[in-house]
C-alpha cells in the first residue's frame, strides 16, 4: 500500500521516543509498503540526516516550524485563535499546501499522522487516517498545571488545557482508526468517544542491543534516573527523587549514589546535584554504560502517558526497576515479579532501598523483566501489530 506518513519531528537522529519508534516502524515496514514521510523540522541542520531514512522511504519532504516553541508568533496564535499552545507549533500553511498538493498527485491508500497536533496541517480527504497517540496529551499538561505550574501562570495554562482537550478529542473522532501504546490509553479514548476504533501497538526497543549491555556494577549502591529534560514530567520526576524520595533513601544507606542522566538538562536539573549523593550526568554516548553502573533504575512518574523506553530498556538490559504504577503503564508487568510498582513517596523509598539490600529480589526482578521485554516488545512484533491496523485500512479505502 502507499502511506502517507506525517511526523511532528524527523525521525534521526534517535534521541527521542517518538524518533525511536518512527525510524523503527519505518525500517520494519518499508519493504511491505511504499511510505512518503512529511516532517516537521526545527532547523535547516536537521536536512543532513535525510540519507538515514531514504533507504526505507519513497519521498521524504520537510517542513520548517519555529526552533523555539516559544516564538512570538506560538504565543499570538494560541491567544488569538481557538487551538491550543502545542497546535500553534505545528499549525503551517506552507504544510497543509504541500499536503493538499501531494493528495491531489498522487494515490495513497493511508494518511498516518503521528501526533493529534499535527492533524490540522491534513486537508479534507476521503482516504482514511490513522491518528497514531504516542500519549493522551491533555492528561500530561492538566496534571503539570495542576501539580507543577506556577501559581500566577495556572489559569492562562487552564484555559489551554481546555482548549488542548476539545482538540484531541475533536481529531479523535473524526480519524478513521485511532493506535495508542497502552491499554489504559485505549480505554481512556473509548471512555470519552464510545463508537471510536482503537488498536494498541505498543512501543518497542532493539532488544539484542540492549542484551549486549555490559555490566560493570559499582561498590557503592547506585540508582539510576534517565530522562530527555525536554519532557516535563522527566523534569518533574526528577526533582521529585531528588527533593523528596532520594533523602530517606541515602540517610538509610549512606554510601548510595543518585545518578540523573539524560539530554537536555536544564539550570533546575543541573543544581540538583548539590544534593548530597546526587550526581547529575547530562547526556551519554551510550545509555547501556549507564543501565550497566547502576543497581536499580527508580522511575517515579507522575504524570504524562505512554509507555516509557527507559524502562523497557533497563529491563532488557537486566537492570531492575521500581516505578509508579503511572510510569510502568503499557508495558504489563507484575508487580514483585518483573518490577516493583509502588504510588507513595514512602513505598518507593522502602522499594528502592529492599533492591539495593537484596540481591536475590535483584535477580529475580532483572531476569523476569529481560524475558518480559524480549517476548513482547522487539520492533519485529511490533510492526506486525501495526501492519494489521494498515491491512484493516486498506480494506476500508477498496470498498
Amino acid at each position: 500500500m502507499k502511506i502517507l506518513m506525517l511526523t511532528p519531528y524527523l525521525p534521526w537522529p534517535l534521541n527521542s521516543g517518538g524518533q525511536i519508534r518512527t525510524y523503527n516502524l519505518l525500517k520494519n515496514l518499508a519493504h511491505k509498503h511504499e511510505i512518503s514521510l512529511f516532517s516537521f523540522i526545527r532547523d535547516d541542520e536537521e536536512r543532513k540526516y535525510i540519507g538515514k531514512l531514504k533507504p526505507y522511504c519513497r519521498k521524504i519532504l520537510l517542513f520548517k516550524r519555529t526552533q523555539s516553541p516559544w516564538a512570538i508568533r506560538n504565543i499570538l496564535l494560541a491567544g488569538l485563535t481557538p487551538y491550543p499552545f502545542l497546535v500553534c507549533i505545528y499549525l503551517s500553511k506552507t504544510a497543509k499546501d504541500a499536503l493538499r498538493r501531494e493528495l491531489n498527485r498522487e494515490k495513497y491508500d493511508i494518511i498516518h499522522a503521528e501526533t493529534f497536533y499535527v492533524m490540522p496541517n491534513i486537508p479534507a480527504t476521503e482516504i482514511p487516517t490513522l491518528l497514531v497517540e504516542q500519549t493522551i496529551e491533555y492528561l500530561g499538561y492538566q496534571t503539570y498545571t495542576a501539580q507543577t505550574a506556577m501559581p500566577l501562570l495556572r489559569p492562562l495554562l487552564h484555559i489551554d488545557v481546555i482548549k488542548l482537550k476539545f482538540w484531541e478529542k475533536l481529531f479523535w473522532k473524526k480519524a478513521d482508526h485511532l493506535v495508542t501504546m497502552s491499554t489504559e490509553d485505549r480505554d481512556w479514548i473509548k471512555r470519552m468517544v464510545p463508537d471510536s476504533k482503537v488498536s494498541i501497538v505498543a512501543n518497542g526497543i532493539d532488544v539484542e542491543y540492549f542484551k549486549n549491555t555490559p555490566i560493570r556494577r559499582p561498590k557503592s549502591p547506585t540508582v539510576l534516573f534517565v530522562g530527555n529534560y525536554k519532557w516535563l514530567p522527566n523534569v518533574d520526576a526528577a526533582k521529585y527523587i531528588a527533593y523528596e524520595i532520594w533523602p530517606s533513601i541515602h540517610r538509610q544507606i549512606p554510601n548510595a549514589e543518585l545518578k540523573i542522566v539524560g539530554r537536555d538538562a536544564t539550570n533546575e536539573i543541573l543544581k540538583l546535584k548539590r544534593i548530597p549523593g546526587v550526581n547529575v550526568i547530562g547526556e551519554v554516548g551510550d545509555i547501556r554504560e549507564a543501565l550497566g553502573s547502576a543497581h536499580v533504575m527508580l522511575a517515579p512518574i507522575r504524570n504524562g502517558r505512554g509507555t516509557r523506553y527507559k524502562i523497557l530498556e533497563a529491563m532488557a538490559a537486566g537492570l531492575p526497576v521500581v516505578s509508579t504504577s503511572l510510569g510502568i503503564e503499557g508495558i504489563r508487568a507484575k508487580d514483585g515479579v518483573n518490577a516493583l510498582i509502588r504510588d507513595s513517596k514512602e513505598e518507593l523509598v522502602r522499594a528502592t532501598v529492599e533492591l539495593l539490600k537484596n540481591p536475590a529480589l535483584t535477580k529475580k526482578l532483572a531476569i523476569n523483566g529481560k524475558r518480559l521485554v524480549d517476548n513482547n516488545f522487539n520492533w519485529e512484533k511490533i510492526s506486525g501489530d501495526l501492519d494489521v491496523v494498515y491491512q484493516k485500512l486498506g480494506r476500508l479505502h477498496e470498498n
